[in-house]
Formats: structure tokens, C-alpha cells, sequence
């Protein structure tokens, strides 16, 4: 079964400094029907402009992956964590019993791209961290690279919960077939481009959410991005 959610049904935010959509209910957007997939409860794409940004505020109880797809944000937090991400790299931080943090875009004169996404931890209260890596080399292969799982494999962040978050940046056209496990979901969002997905074409900013299938067949035309998501089913 796949369903399809177009990029002009997600939510819309407009704040001046920051233009939004959510995937799946947030802040002002209620969609009952949206409410997260599975564990994954957050896909935001966000424009931030230069010199902008979100201010110290607090999470609990969430892992939180942030994926910069041009320009840069600055992260600081109160576990004393700093730094400057910029394309091709991925952060995770886990909220656990509580963390504030501050994301800013540090150019005045760009604008800054981003996903960020969260997930349900597998437990509450967990003691907050934070990770962050480039991915820089492997995403210019053109291949799907596992970016963020449960167990760290292949050089990816760990994350607290069973999760895989794979991203690929096609240069050319390709056609990739993903095999899922029994009792497996999967959520392909498009960052940029044009893909099929088993049978179905996607552009920027679709989504497909996937449940009682076997395989993921992804086509994709030169220039797109994609994040894959698998998950427990349910």
C-alpha cells in the first residue's frame, strides 16, 4: 500500500524570517489524519533567512535530526555543544529528560535550507546528547547511504530508536530497488528533483509513506535528492 502526500498539502508556516511546511501536524497546522507516521513524528522544511533563526528553546523526549541542504545553521545547546553545519551533514540530538538549544542561520546575506526531522525514542528520560558527521564523500557516490541507525552500522549516528534514515543525491539517472523487511514501514521524502516510487512520480517536497510491501522500486532523475525512512510498522 502507498499513499501519497503532495508538497502543496503539507502545512504552511509564513513568519517573515522563516518560510515552513510540516508533513505531519505542528505548531498551528492540526490535520488529525497527519499526526506522524509511525515513530517519526516531524518533517519540516525550512527556509531560514540570513541572520535569522530559532532562539534558546527548550526539547524533551525526541531525537531530532537536522539536514542542511544549502547555506548554514549555527547549533548551540546547553550541554555546551557548538557548531556550524553545513551541507552534507547530518546532526542528531536527543532531547531526553531536557535540552535547550538555539539554531541560527550565521550569513547575512544567504539563505539557509533545511529538513529537520524527529522521531519517538524508544525510551523516555534518556540523558541528552548530541552527534554530528559529514557525509560529504559518501552522498557524492549516488548511492543510498544510511545516514542515521539503532546501531551506528556502516559509520552512521546512532539514534535511540529502530530507525534506518538513508539519503541519496542522484547526479544522473538511476533506478535503486530497496528491500524491506517483514513488518517494516518506509516514508520516502523528496528534497529536490524528480523520482518514481513504485510506480508513482514524486517532485520536490512529496512525500510516499509505504506499509505492507516488500520492496521500494526508486527511479530517479539526475539532480534529485531523497530521504528514506525505515521503520517498525505501525
Amino acid at each position: 500500500m502507498l499513499a501519497i502526500k503532495r508538497s502543496d498539502e503539507r502545512g504552511k508556516a509564513e513568519h517573515g524570517w522563516l518560510k515552513s511546511r510540516h508533513s505531519f501536524s505542528f505548531a498551528e497546522y492540526f490535520d488529525p489524519k497527519h499526526m506522524g507516521f509511525g515513530t517519526l513524528r516531524v518533517i519540516n522544511e525550512d527556509w531560514v533567512q540570513g541572520g535569522q533563526g530559532f532562539g534558546a528553546h527548550p526539547h524533551r523526549d525526541m531525537e531530532i535530526i537536522t539536514y542542511v541542504t544549502s547555506g548554514q545553521l549555527a547549533h548551540r545547546d546547553s550541554l555546551g555543544s557548538t557548531s556550524v553545519m553545513s551541507p552534507n551533514e547530518v546532526q542528531r540530538m536527543t532531547a531526553g529528560s531536557g535540552i535547550v538549544h538555539s539554531e541560527m542561520n550565521p550569513d547575512p546575506d544567504r539563505e539557509t535550507h533545511l529538513f529537520q526531522i524527529w522521531i519517538k525514542p524508544d525510551h523516555i528520560g534518556l540523558t541528552p546528547s548530541y552527534g554530528q558527521k559529514s557525509f560529504a564523500d559518501e552522498l557524492n557516490s549516488g548511492q543510498l547511504v544510511l545516514v542515521v541507525s539503532r546501531d551506528g552500522r556502516l559509520g552512521s549516528i546512532p539514534i535511540h530508536q529502530d530507525v534506518d534514515l538513508s539519503i541519496a543525491r542522484f547526479k544522473e539517472p538511476k533506478t535503486t530497488t530497496v528491500s524491506l523487511r517483514p513488518k517494516r514501514s518506509a516514508w520516502v521524502q523528496v528534497i529536490a528533483g524528480k523520482v518514481t516510487v513504485n510506480g508513482h512520480g514524486l517532485e520536490a517536497g512529496d512525500a510516499a509513506a509505504i506499509e505492507d510491501e516488500s520492496t521500494i522500486n526508486l527511479t530517479a532523475d539526475a539532480g534529485a535528492e531523497v530521504m528514506v525512512f525505515d521503520l517498525k510498522a505501525g
